[in-house]
């Protein structure tokens, strides 16, 4: 069953800022996908000349995301996911992920683009009959509002996956962020789980840091990029999923039959609240 965006019937299309880079169509034109403007792909393509693996983040990013619903919906029997900061729809969305296994699942996803929203009814359209879709249109820096629209759609008593996935590099202050993460993670029940993975810099180095900077430099919302060590302060009172924290491609890699996956600057990690 879908349900429809909850939040302000304002008409979406008209805040859609086309003359600045956004960094979830940005993502989506590294992914391949066609809900991106001209600046968008500019800037995606300055980024790709100055950190070619940025690309291969981008996609491991989504790897990531795959195998971490699957796993918590699959193995651990979770049938409520809380997706914030949902980015626009590409390959094996949320939705698609976890009703594949649980066609009973439910999943709300949050975000505050309009251009995700204006996206969110032809979304909504592929889902599951037993399961449930919406959206909640809401800022990452509001966990009560998010909370609050969010248990229209879940049972906030039962446990919840809580994705936040490359969302937390747009909160600039690291407190403000893990204050956030805690406020989110205390008004979920013991057996919810924490799915998340960020940017860091490991591999490609100054060369990534200086195509970041730049990008920021466009007026486009920041992002930074952080140690994995800082990233793993998330994960404090929670109990790590083997093999804990770890660039996206060796998380729960599917098949070594061509060896041992790259490591890619995006560091992620499931995490089950005790």
């Amino acid at each position: 069953m879908a349900e429809r965006v909850q939040g302000s019937e304002a008409p979406r299309t008209s805040k859609i800022d086309s003359s600045v880079p956004h960094s979830a169509r940005i993502w989506n034109y590294w992914l391949g996908g066609k809900d991106n403007y001209p600046v968008d792909r500019e800037a995606g393509d300055r980024y790709r000349e100055q950190a070619p693996g940025v690309v291969d983040m981008a996609l491991a990013s989504r790897v990531f995301l795959t195998r971490a619903v699957r796993y918590v919906a699959a193995e651990e029997g979770l049938r409520q996911f809380l997706d914030i900061g949902t980015g626009l729809p590409t390959m094996d969305n949320t939705h698609e992920v976890a009703q594949r296994v649980a066609p009973d699942a439910k999943i709300v996803y949050v975000d505050n683009d309009p251009l995700v929203l204006v996206h969110a009814e032809a979304l909504l359209t592929n889902t599951t009959a037993e399961g449930v879709t919406t959206y909640v249109e809401a800022d990452l820096r509001d966990p009560d509002t998010i909370l609050a629209e969010a248990g229209r759609t879940l049972d906030l008593g039962e446990p919840v996956a809580l994705m936040l996935m490359g969302i937390l590099g747009h909160i600039q202050d690291w407190d403000e962020a893990k204050a956030i993460v805690r406020r989110l993670l205390d008004a979920l029940p013991s057996g919810s789980f924490l799915l998340h993975y960020d940017g860091t810099y490991e591999v490609q180095g100054e060369a990534l840091q200086q195509a970041q900077e730049e990008y920021d430099d466009t007026g486009a919302v920041p992002y930074v990029l952080r140690e994995p060590a800082r990233l793993a302060e998330l994960y404090e009172g929670l109990e790590l999923v083997e093999p804990g924290q770890v660039s996206c491609l060796k998380w729960r890699p599917e098949s070594m039959a061509f060896g041992e996956p790259e490591d890619v600057d995006v560091y992620g990690a499931v995490a089950r609240k005790p």
